[in-house]
């Protein structure tokens, strides 16, 4: 897929969505129904085998954590945050075998927050939040209490990775993967249908116990043994691959005069919805290279190009 491809797509996200929708996979998404109805008008997607067999790495994080102390983690973070992303960043460029950083101080400052997380709740937040504090930028309004701030669930009795799992199935699955997917396809007329979100499927993934779901560090591990069934191994046994486009260097780029328009600091001021000053400040920084601010950025922008076609 090519920047070109994707810029054809953007001016429809706004009508295609019809609200701010921020899954910057949504461009490959349209593109792949597209396809697809060129040669089908019924597909079969895999949404929520993931979330049912605990496929998402992140699940086992906080597992992980949990065997660290709280006050030796602080300290870790402490000593990892103390040293600037950019530093970080320099220090692995150099070591053997790497041609470039690909933005690791970044993420070891993310890392460093993840480790002062107090609770399960607060280390999910950490970890599909975009920003630590996303009202600092938005103008007298705070975050709407959610499922994932402010309103949170009970889920009484539930391990770690389990309670994460719940948490996706309420949020994420339905508020973002099914969003995308269903308004994506629907928009080339294109038919989706989830076996895996039978209910009784959805039951009965739920009846297996965890450590079958994820056994010996294998992630679904009773979905695999059915396809070792059909499919070769060397098509099923590889890394984990996102369906993502490399949205940072797009925004340095080919969407740069795009993204600034919607970012443009009269604009941002005269509409009066996010402070101008810290929402540049990040453009800025991205344009630098010095941090990916993307995912933050997409969703600022969706926001306004939504704006935009509505105003």
């Amino acid at each position: 897929m090519t920047s070109e491809q994707a810029m054809e797509v953007i001016p429809r996200l706004p009508t295609l969505y019809d609200e701010p929708f921020s899954d910057s996979s949504q461009i490959p998404t349209f593109l792949v129904s597209k396809l697809a109805k060129e040669h089908v008008g019924v597909s079969l997607s895999g949404d929520g085998a993931d979330e049912l067999f605990c496929g998402y790495d992140r699940y086992q994080i906080a597992r992980k954590l949990g065997m660290l102390p709280l006050p030796l983690r602080v300290a870790m973070a402490k000593g990892i945050s103390a040293i600037s992303p950019e530093t970080w960043s320099n220090l692995a460029a150099c070591l053997p075998g790497r041609k470039r950083s690909n933005n690791i101080g970044q993420k070891l400052h993310k890392g460093a927050r993840l480790l002062t997380s107090r609770s399960q709740d607060e280390l999910y937040l950490q970890l599909v939040s975009h920003h630590s504090d996303a009202s600092a930028l938005l103008i007298g309004a705070k975050e709407p209490s959610t499922l994932l701030a402010g309103d949170t669930p009970d889920l009484i009795g539930l391990s770690s990775i389990q309670r994460a799992m719940a948490l996706d199935l309420m949020t994420y699955l339905p508020d973002d993967i099914l969003v995308k997917v269903d308004r994506s396809s629907m928009g080339v007329s294109l038919e989706t249908r989830l076996p895996f979100l039978d209910h009784r499927i959805v039951q009965f993934a739920w009846s297996l116990p965890q450590s079958i779901k994820l056994k010996d560090g294998q992630t679904k591990w009773p979905l695999r043994q059915v396809l070792y069934r059909y499919v070769p191994r060397d098509l099923i046994e590889r890394p984990k691959m996102g369906f993502s486009i490399p949205l940072d260097q797009w925004l340095r780029h080919s969407l740069r005069d795009w993204a600034e328009s919607l970012l443009d600091e009269s604009r941002l001021k005269k509409e009066g919805f996010f402070h101008s000053g810290p929402i540049r400040a990040i453009w800025s920084e991205h344009l630098s290279g010095k941090r990916n601010w993307a995912p933050l950025l997409w969703s600022v922008l969706m926001f306004q190009a939504w704006l935009e076609d509505n105003v």
